[in-house]
């Protein structure tokens, strides 16, 4: 996992140079013969480690209150402490689990990406739709309002696991998709190259 220094990463719904790019991100050179056929990346952030644990702890709790609690004040208190506790534990536990890590694949006809050690959710994004790809330096959860899956109308989703580089595509129909990514300007590298090589094709 690489966490960047530098500021001055677009937020969403920036704009910022003459040539349509949001401020704070900027174009990634490279040459064609880098490109691989496959290229594939992933981002990994091992706090979200800690924020299982606690809803480990919680579920835990949970059960430990239903097998082995001495409650006398009445069965609808303790009921309701354990249904609380076993359900935060599980929203807890699977929402930061599935956002531990980020997979990202591109290849000539899409870019997939893949959260978790489970592979949900799942977001698969045909390259046909994309008009563009930028490299951004730094993107914080407070650019999304969050960690995870994010979406603002204004701006477009995002996966965000943690701070740092990122991957900025610039879809057909105005919104972008930003996922944090390790070696992010390979990637935008590998995908406008791909956009590229399809441009005669659809020109043709």
């Amino acid at each position: 996992m690489r966490d960047h220094p530098h500021e001055g990463a677009a937020a969403p719904g920036e704009r910022g140079s003459t040539d349509g790019v949001p401020t704070g991100v900027r174009p990634a050179g490279g040459s064609p013969a880098e490109i691989p056929e496959v290229w594939h990346g992933s981002a990994t952030n091992r706090f979200q480690w800690l924020l299982a644990a606690v809803g480990a702890a919680c579920l835990a709790l949970g059960v430990d209150l239903a097998v082995n609690s001495t409650w006398t004040s009445g069965l609808a208190p303790l009921v309701m402490a354990v249904v609380g506790c076993v359900a935060a534990g599980l929203l807890v536990l699977f929402g930061t689990l599935a956002f531990v890590r980020v997979a990202v694949r591109v290849d000539d006809d899409c870019l997939e990406v893949r959260c978790g050690h489970m592979g949900v959710p799942r977001r698969r994004i045909p390259l046909d739709t994309v008009v563009g790809a930028d490299f951004a330096p730094r993107v914080t959860p407070r650019h999304w309002g969050g960690w995870g899956y994010r979406w603002r109308p204004e701006q477009g989703t995002a996966v965000v696991v943690r701070r740092g580089e990122a991957m900025v595509l610039r879809l057909g129909d105005g919104r972008t998709f930003t996922v944090t990514v390790d070696d992010a300007e390979g990637a935008v590298r590998c995908v406008r190259e791909r956009l590229r090589l399809r441009r005669p094709a659809s020109t043709a």
